[in-house]
């Protein structure tokens, strides 16, 4: 133990060397004994040893517990982390074979659209007019003119444009009366 004598005392004074007072041990209080209090036995040495047993067991029962929790939260945690992985590995390969559909469709359609424009060209409908449905041309013999006056036959319509002026509301019932008579 140090010495507290010898320790730096915050003052203006420069430290002490030796104290100025004496320790003096302290008088000691006897206790008188009350008769109302009974003693309780003091308990046996075999009883201490089974109290240290069952303490012992007890602590190392809690501790197991502990342990055994801890595991069981961990490998909890773990199972989380690989079934959201495992989810996220599904919804990635879903993604990528959408992908996969989506560009042999545009691959059809492109296709498609290349055939669309051979088949609207007049010769390849002339062609397989000829050949699929057996068509001809038309010969001079075949082609009757019609000569139709000059006279239009569709009469055009005549409408009639209203249009009515924002009046004031005096004006409205005004016309309203001329209207009834």
């Amino acid at each position: 133990m140090v010495n507290r004598a010898y320790d730096y005392q915050y003052e203006t004074s420069p430290r002490k060397i030796r104290p100025d007072y004496n320790d003096k041990p302290k008088k000691q209080v006897k206790k008188k004994k009350s008769t109302a209090l009974k003693k309780k036995p003091s308990p046996k040495p075999a009883d201490k040893k089974k109290n240290l047993k069952r303490n012992k067991k007890m602590e190392e029962f809690v501790f197991r517990i502990k342990v055994s929790t801890l595991l069981l939260v961990s490998f909890s945690m773990l199972f989380i982390i690989i079934y959201r992985n495992s989810k996220i590995n599904e919804s990635f390969a879903k993604i990528q074979k959408l992908k996969s559909q989506v560009t042999e469709l545009q691959k059809e359609n492109d296709q498609l659209e290349i055939s669309i424009q051979n088949s609207i060209n007049t010769n390849n409908i002339e062609k397989a007019a000829k050949e699929m449905l057996g068509m001809q041309k038309l010969s001079s013999k075949q082609i009757i003119s019609i000569t139709l006056p000059k006279r239009d036959y569709v009469e055009p319509t005549v409408e009639e444009v209203i249009l009515e002026e924002n009046s004031g509301f005096i004006n409205n019932i005004i016309n309203k009366i001329k209207g009834l008579f």
